[in-house]
């Protein structure tokens, strides 16, 4: 982790500017295709969502804006992301997961797995400190159904910088699956430009490409 000297940092202005907004979010909604990790995750007896979450996590960490936290009204870039995810359990309620990540997909995937088992022994939210944590990314999936747009509950805290990431379910046009995926960030401290590079990054994630 480093501090980042804000009165040298080429992005002094913009984080200023949006900082001072009571909402200084950026988010999009948007599909990427997600039919070649699909396919892999099954010939492999995989789970697709550790397996799309395992690349989105691979994309999280090539962007450094995406790793700005403000912490102790500090700016910090932290080395290493990691994952918190929603975990439903069947009596329609859900709980908080934490994985550490790794570019192994089989050590990321044992952790999440012993997370899920966890979640599913467990009750209420689970956040076991979570709203402490500043290295991860906050993933929720909304497997029944797809979506164009999303709305996430907030308290206006302009120095909540931990981003969001949410998809949904696959949609199937002309042969291909297609992933919805939104994507917010405080704007202070990630622009289009880096949400834009995620999103390539994921998309070659899931189409295989290394």
């Amino acid at each position: 982790m480093r501090i980042i000297d804000v009165n040298s940092w080429k992005r002094k202005e913009h984080f200023n500017f949006f900082s001072k907004m009571a909402s200084p979010y950026l988010g999009i909604v948007t599909e990427v295709d997600c039919t070649d990790c699909y396919a892999y995750a099954k010939e492999r007896g995989h789970s697709f969502f550790a397996t799309y979450l395992h690349k989105s996590m691979i994309a999280v960490n090539a962007v450094e804006e995406l790793k700005y936290r403000l912490v102790d009204d500090e700016i910090v870039v932290f080395d290493t992301i990691h994952a918190g995810s929603t975990i439903g359990r069947e009596d329609g309620t859900f709980g908080f997961a934490f994985i550490h990540f790794s570019p192994d997909f089989e050590a990321f995937n044992a952790e999440l797995q012993t997370e899920i088992e966890a979640v599913q022994h467990s009750t209420g939210l689970r956040l076991n400190n979570d709203d402490l944590k500043n290295d991860l990314i906050r993933h929720s999936t909304i497997p029944w159904h797809s979506f164009s747009g999303l709305l996430h509950p907030t308290n206006f805290n302009p120095k909540e910088s931990v981003p969001k990431i949410t998809f949904g379910k696959y949609t199937i046009r002309e042969g291909r699956k297609l992933l919805p995926v939104s994507i917010e960030a405080h704007h202070g401290l990630v622009d289009g430009l880096h949400i834009a590079q995620y999103l390539t990054e994921f998309q070659n994630q899931l189409n295989l490409k290394r």
